[in-house]
């Protein structure tokens, strides 16, 4: 029962489906932004904590080079050596920043900044600033390697603190979305229901209607009777456009595919004759131009495409008009001499429920229906359209 349901409202539910993508979209790329925030706050959190760290140590050791630099400058004849230390590097740099002596693997970035890390991230550099300028030194600057040991802790927990945070956002985002979009489900749901239930209850009465008809003798009806008789065919057939539309898109757009070699000609005839009768109520005429054509399609499919553009040729053209349908070279038209539609509406004709003519009738879902079958099969759709002058619908493949 559950899959049953799901099969049949899958094409009603595209609009949910579309809502939730775009609403997690848009919470996933906050997360992931709040997250990097975080993460960014994190890194540089720990990197002052190692800083505060190495501080203590880094001190000791600019106030033992100091010394060792005071004694050197007092007893310069003496010692010639720059003293030396096996725990650290240093150099020692003028008030113009020129070295006057280095060890270090590095040369230095900066000398207004007590403590960095080089570019190559493997040492860190300790920049001590002397009052007393023993040997014309302004700035002493200490430099120890950085084993990274406590960048790799911070990533560890980047990552994996990141991708729980993540998740539990995730699924949070998960639930409220669903949560929001719970009415809107059942208000489909409803509509979905009632659309079958709706469907299925007109077609034992329509098809009666029609079968009826089709048997009664006409040839012993007065012209009155007839012209009645004429009416009620052309309402039967008006519904039952619509009922196919319908059932097409509540149970059969579903059902697999039956492909097969189809004569398009024959087909545009047989439903040509179908709306002959609607035609003539208009008092409008057909001018057929049709050349053997063979396309690959399901069949139930394109008579779907062809109805309706041969319905809408029919409803929206003037009283005593044409309708002029051309086949060759694997291109078909259907072009009538009716009231047309603006250029600026043209992109939204194909749009479900959208209506540019609110007197005639209809729910505004045929042209949705071709557009999703000729999508379907790569069949290109032209729409040529004048404001009071008609429209020219080409189909190419």
């Amino acid at each position: 029962m559950l899959v049953l349901k799901n099969k049949a409202t899958n094409s009603l539910l595209r609009s949910e489906k579309k809502s939730l993508l775009r609403f997690l979209t848009l919470y996933v790329a906050m997360v992931i932004f709040m997250l990097i925030m975080l993460a960014l706050f994190y890194y540089q959190g720990q990197e002052k904590l190692m800083f505060a760290q190495q501080r203590i140590t880094l001190t000791k050791y600019a106030d033992i080079q100091t010394k060792k630099l005071k004694e050197l400058h007092h007893y310069f004849d003496e010692k010639v050596g720059y003293p030396r230390d096996t725990r650290f590097k240093s150099a020692i740099y003028d008030i113009e920043y020129v070295p006057i002596f280095t060890l270090l693997e590095n040369t230095p970035e900066r000398f207004d900044t007590e403590m960095y890390i080089t570019q190559n991230k493997k040492q860190i550099h300790f920049v001590k600033s002397l009052d007393e300028y023993y040997l014309g030194t302004k700035y002493l600057i200490i430099e120890i390697s950085d084993d990274s040991v406590w960048r790799s802790h911070i990533w560890k927990h980047i990552i994996g603190y990141g991708l729980m945070i993540f998740l539990l956002f995730i699924l949070f985002g998960l639930y409220l979305a669903k949560l929001f979009l719970k009415p809107m489900r059942d208000s489909i749901l409803l509509l979905d229901r009632f659309i079958k239930d709706t469907t299925h209850e007109l077609n034992t009465p329509l098809a009666a209607i029609l079968a009826n008809i089709e048997m009664m003798d006409t040839s012993v009806m007065v012209e009155k009777n007839k012209k009645k008789l004429n009416r009620i065919n052309i309402a039967a057939k008006t519904v039952s456009t619509l009922y196919k539309d319908l059932t097409y898109l509540t149970l059969e757009q579903e059902k697999k595919n039956q492909d097969s070699d189809v004569r398009i000609k024959e087909l545009i005839e047989n439903r040509v004759e179908y709306f002959d009768i609607l035609a003539k109520s208009k008092k409008i005429t057909f001018s057929l131009n049709l050349k053997d054509s063979i396309l690959f399609i399901d069949k139930r499919k394109f008579v779907r495409v062809i109805d309706n553009l041969i319905s809408n040729a029919i409803k929206y053209n003037n009283r005593g008009g044409e309708i002029r349908i051309v086949l060759k070279n694997h291109i078909l038209s259907i072009s009538d001499t009716g009231i047309g539609i603006a250029e600026e509406d043209i992109p939204f004709m194909f749009d479900r429920y959208m209506r540019f003519n609110q007197s005639e009738g209809g729910f505004g879902v045929g042209l949705s229906i071709v557009e999703k079958i000729t999508d379907e099969y790569n069949i290109k759709i032209e729409v040529e359209s004048i404001k009071g002058k008609g429209t020219k619908m080409v189909l190419k493949w």
